[in-house]
Parts: structure tokens; sequence; C-alpha cells
């Protein structure tokens, strides 16, 4: 059973990464995440709640998640980067039902078979699989990638190196161990 959703992004992150060591995993989420969520915002933009519709609103529910996860730079990047998704969808779901469910549907698919790619190198199942609060880290997992990559949150990557382990680069088999 899956601890509870409401855990740190630390924690979160370490538990995710564990499931995320192979470069060329990390690397297939950066392409394949936002183009889910891209497609999540282009699905649900088509379903009218008052004066805006279910995209803006479950981006609006997972900003309050990611903001309560008590690291306040990285949940408002990974609100920031989402929100400018969702607003990306809105054009491609405004459409005829052809384009909308092309681009949403098309989006989807091939954003997961990204992330499966990836997880073929990694040589173990997605995080999600054992708890589905990894739909949610998925996206805070590549804003903080990024943001380490910028120079922001060292002591956070070097925690989650740490418990997690170092990452792979890509030239062992799938799932073996390689050093960092």
């Amino acid at each position: 059973m899956a601890a509870s959703p409401l855990r740190p992004a630390n924690e979160l992150l370490v538990q995710y990464a564990a499931y995320h060591r192979d470069r060329r995993n990390i690397l297939s989420h950066f392409v394949g995440i936002p183009m889910i969520v891209l497609a999540i915002g282009v699905l649900l933009a088509r379903v009218p709640l008052g004066p805006t519709n279910l995209s803006w609103v479950v981006c609006a529910l997972a900003a309050l998640w990611y903001l309560g996860r008590g690291q306040p730079v990285l949940g408002a990047a990974t609100v920031a980067v989402n929100a400018v998704l969702i607003a990306l969808a809105q054009p491609l779901a405004a459409g005829g039902t052809g384009t909308w469910l092309g681009w949403g549907l098309g989006l989807f698919i091939v954003g997961w078979v990204i992330q499966f790619v990836g997880h073929h190198w990694e040589g173990r199942k997605p995080a999600f699989v054992d708890d589905l609060v990894g739909l949610l880290v998925g996206p805070m997992f590549v804003v903080a990638e990024w943001l380490f990559a910028l120079g922001w949150g060292r002591a956070l990557a070097d925690e989650i190196t740490q418990r997690a382990g170092p990452e792979r680069r890509g030239t062992a088999a799938a799932g073996a161990p390689q050093p960092h």
C-alpha cells in the first residue's frame, strides 16, 4: 500500500528517483511528461465548468498539492510549467472534434510510449505502478531536474542521489548498477 500523498517533496522525489537512475530514462521524461500534461489539458479543456473548464480546475488542484509539499521554489516552478502547458492546450482543444481528439490522444499516446521506452532502458517499471502519487510527482521530478541543472537545490539533489543512488549514464545493460 502506498504511503500518504501528502509527504514532503524530498520524500516523494527520493521515492520517484529510485525508479529513474538511468540518464536516458530521465531525459525521456523531459519529453514524455510535458506531452502527457499537455494532452490531459487538451482532453479536459472541452469539459466546461462555469466560467472555466476542467483542465484549469485540475491544474488549480494540482497547484495546491505542489505548493503544499514544503519546497516553495520547486512547487511554484512546477505550477508555472503546468500552467503554461494547460494554456497551450486551450487552442488545441478549441478546434473540431477530430482536431481535439487527434491532439489529445496523439500527445497522450506518444508521451506514454516515450515514457515506456525510457523505462525499458531503466530496466524498471514506472513509479506510479507502485504508488499512484507518482503520476503527480512526475512533473515535479522533471522540473526539479531542470532546476538542478540550473544550479538550484543542490542540497535536495544531493539528498536524492545519496538516498536513491547515483544516476547511470546508460552504457550498462538496463537495470544494472553503474558508477556515477
